[in-house]
Order: C-alpha cells, then sequence, then structure tokens
C-alpha cells in the first residue's frame, strides 16, 4: 500500500478516467476516501461512489473546491472552458491538475487565475492500476506541486514527468500503445487459428504470455531488445519468425507513431512535433 497523504482531492469528471483516477487512489490507499470529493452528472456513477467512502456532488457548482488541496479536471477538452468558468474565482491557491487532452497549461492558468497548473496524460490501463501517466508542470506549478501529482497518479501504475511540448508525442505513443498491444494479440489469435490451433486457446495462451513478459521486464529491469535475444536461439523457429515481423514491425510503428502525432497536431491546431 502506497503511503497516505493528507491532501483533500476534488475531481471534476468520474467517467472512464476520472473514474479510474478516484477508484484507483482510494483503492491504492495514497489518499483515504473521506478526503475524495467528487462531482459527475450520473447518478448511478455517484452512488457506487458513495459506497466506497468517497463525497459525490452532481456537477462542478456544488463541488466543494475550497475544501481541497487537488483539484483534478477529468473532462473532455470541448467542456473544459464550461467548466473552468464554473470554477474560476474558486480555485485560487489550489494545485489544479488537467487531463484534458490538447489544453495547454498556459490556456488552464489564463482561465483560472492563480492556480497552480499540471497536466497529465494517462493511459487506458490504470483503470487496473497498470497505466501510465505523463505528467508536466505549467509556469505556476512548483516542484512539490509536481511531486504531488506523480505521487496520484503513480499510484495508478508508473508517472513519468517530462515536458509540456512531449505530452502530445507520450499520448501518440503510450496513450495508443494499449491498442497496439491488443491487435498484436488478435493478430498472433488469428494466424495461430489460421495455423491449426483453437481460437480461445490461442488467445488464453497469447494473453497469458504478454502478461508473463510484462511482468518479467519490470522486475528485472532486463532490456527489450536483451529480453528478445535471450528467448531467441540461433537459427531457431523465433530468429526465423522475427526475420520477417522485425522489419515490418519497425517501420509500422515509425508511421503509426507519425500518424497519431499528426492527428493530434490537427486537433489542438498546431504543428506535428519533430522527431
Amino acid at each position: 500500500m502506497s503511503q497516505q497523504l493528507t491532501c483533500t482531492v476534488a475531481l471534476v469528471g468520474a467517467g472512464s478516467m476520472g473514474g479510474a483516477v478516484a477508484r484507483g487512489i482510494v483503492e491504492s490507499g495514497v489518499v483515504g476516501a473521506s478526503r475524495v470529493l467528487v462531482a459527475d452528472h450520473h447518478e448511478d456513477t455517484r452512488l457506487e461512489l458513495v459506497e466506497r467512502g468517497m463525497a459525490t456532488f452532481p456537477d462542478e457548482a456544488s463541488l466543494p473546491v475550497e475544501k481541497a488541496d487537488v483539484v483534478v479536471l477529468a473532462v473532455k477538452p470541448q467542456v473544459m472552458d464550461a467548466v473552468m468558468a464554473a470554477l474560476r474565482d474558486r480555485v485560487a491557491g489550489a494545485l489544479v491538475v488537467s487531463v484534458a487532452a490538447g489544453v495547454s497549461c498556459a490556456a488552464i492558468e489564463r482561465a483560472l487565475p492563480g492556480a497552480r497548473v499540471v497536466r497529465a496524460m494517462p493511459n487506458l490501463p490504470v483503470q487496473v492500476r497498470s497505466g501510465a501517466t505523463a505528467v508536466a508542470a505549467g509556469a505556476s506549478a512548483t516542484p512539490a506541486d509536481l511531486d504531488l501529482a506523480c505521487e496520484l497518479f503513480g499510484a495508478l501504475g508508473v508517472a513519468c514527468r517530462m515536458g509540456e511540448d512531449q505530452l502530445e508525442v507520450a499520448g501518440s505513443v503510450v496513450g495508443t500503445s494499449p491498442a497496439f498491444f491488443s491487435l498484436f494479440v488478435d493478430t498472433l489469435t488469428r494466424a495461430g487459428v489460421a495455423a491449426g490451433l483453437p481460437s480461445e486457446a490461442c488467445r488464453a495462451m497469447l494473453e497469458a504470455t504478454m502478461a508473463g513478459c510484462a511482468r518479467q521486464l519490470l522486475e528485472s529491469g532486463t532490456h527489450p531488445r536483451a529480453y528478445v535475444e535471450g528467448v531467441t536461439s540461433p537459427g531457431g523457429t523465433t530468429a526465423a519468425a522475427l526475420r520477417v515481423l522485425e522489419p515490418a514491425l519497425f517501420s509500422a510503428s515509425f508511421a503509426a507513431v507519425d500518424a497519431a502525432n499528426a492527428r493530434a497536431a490537427e486537433l489542438a491546431g498546431s504543428q506535428p512535433a519533430e522527431r
């Protein structure tokens, strides 16, 4: 269990990401349930969080953000302006953490005068506390603010600090990677079925293998390239397969990240970051 913090956290939005943050910080023990305040429009969601010991409110207007040390904005980018307008005069002096893609720290700082702003970009596996979050500080945030944001999101997996200019690229790589990994399992399952394996058994074995490889890499600290070499015998079946797979996977991975980065830039109205 993580060391429990004494801060109060208010969350605006408890959808797939906001709900994952609320549940994760409570389940990990990093923040006590009684110190988590959540605003969400959906009654079923509020009731579920109340059962977990959190206090809930129907909207951001009724959320007592004045009592919070940290305010997490877990809403879609298209509603950020309305949410920030409702909070504008109530969060001065608070740490505001936004998970909205494409909304810069500077824009949030302008909309919320006096707030100290950090952006976080988590990916989907934070829902099972095994995800990854890129964290960047705005001009108003202190080193202690960044530490606190990393502690909160570190309870959901791993949190890595970086510059704000790297956040969108992190989204293009880490944010999309759950889809890539899932696609690889699905594609290998299809290949296994085509070669004669039962679909259900093939998928189960591949999913277990993916989880096992991830665990070994995390626990051992082995570099992925060394891991590949460790399971590849000279002249063996893995070596034969890698001769076909690696060039295609290499070029496709670079092209996929470039495509995701370009689309993120289009959505943000800017140019893609150069690699």
